[in-house]
């Protein structure tokens, strides 16, 4: 099992549509995925249809109950080899919970550990926020892949993210490479080429040397939920994620050649 965290501490970058369509492509290929909405405003989970009140089961029942099952909490989506576990908007109250109940710091990881042998893949859709949820994602994750807009701002919370990365590293003594997923990307402006150009003289090999497009296609989400065939990449948006995600693979494969 590989454990991805799709994450930065900006919002509107792309976090959820690149889970979704990272999420779909390793699907297409065959790979059992576990799609895991860590973010209170709960965007993976209405993409597939679920609302969000009444409350559904979700993550909170992981923070919750401390041995809870994953198995009961894990939703089919229509899509061969694709699941996911819905979030909660009472995930926003595990701030204030987290001061007076030790322990809530791994409880991802360990639902994982009990859990997630049935995965090839689990994909986390982290919120906006340092905190308590994306600081388990990380402590979970084998990679954490940062998606971040062509713009100017987005390299503020671009540095920012790679901060958290080197020191959540430090913290858990073992690696935690990031990968730089530049989105939303108009190449037709000279802020965006010149942001993307910015982005990967700074932060070097981390960052893929293409970018996904603006694309309307997948501004919704229905191209993103809709059962597959083999080969289905409609639009711009969607056929880039596929070369993003075959880099990817490619970073975790040299990641594990090199940890043997």
């Amino acid at each position: 099992m590989r454990v991805w965290a799709i994450a930065n501490q900006k919002g509107g970058v792309g976090k959820t549509t690149t889970t979704l369509a990272l999420g779909r492509g390793l699907a297409m290929r065959g790979q059992r995925v576990l799609l895991m909405d860590l973010d209170p405003h709960s965007s993976l989970t209405r993409a597939f249809g679920l609302p969000a009140e009444p409350a559904p089961s979700g993550v909170l029942d992981l923070f919750d109950q401390p041995t809870a099952e994953l198995g009961p909490l894990v939703r089919e989506t229509g899509i061969d080899n694709l699941s996911f576990v819905a979030a909660q908007t009472a995930l926003a109250t595990l701030e204030r919970r987290s001061a007076t109940q030790p322990g809530l710091g791994m409880a991802l990881a360990n639902a994982l550990a009990r859990g997630g042998q049935d995965y090839d893949y689990v994909l986390f859709d982290c919120p906006p926020t340092l905190g308590l949820l994306m600081v388990n994602a990380l402590a979970a994750a084998d990679r954490v892949i940062i998606p971040t807009q062509t713009e100017p701002l987005a390299l503020h919370g671009l540095n920012g993210m790679c901060r958290t990365v080197d020191m959540i590293e430090r913290s858990r003594r073992r690696p935690l490479p990031a990968s730089v997923l530049p989105t939303l990307h108009d190449k037709r402006t000279r802020t965006g080429n010149d942001t993307l150009r910015q982005m990967q003289e700074t932060h070097g090999d981390r960052v893929w040397d293409d970018a996904i497009p603006n694309d309307t296609r997948i501004c919704s989400v229905d191209e993103l939920v809709k059962p597959l065939s083999a080969g289905q990449y409609p639009g711009r948006g969607l056929s880039a994620y596929r070369r993003a995600l075959e880099w990817l693979l490619g970073c975790d494969r040299v990641q594990m050649e090199q940890a043997a």
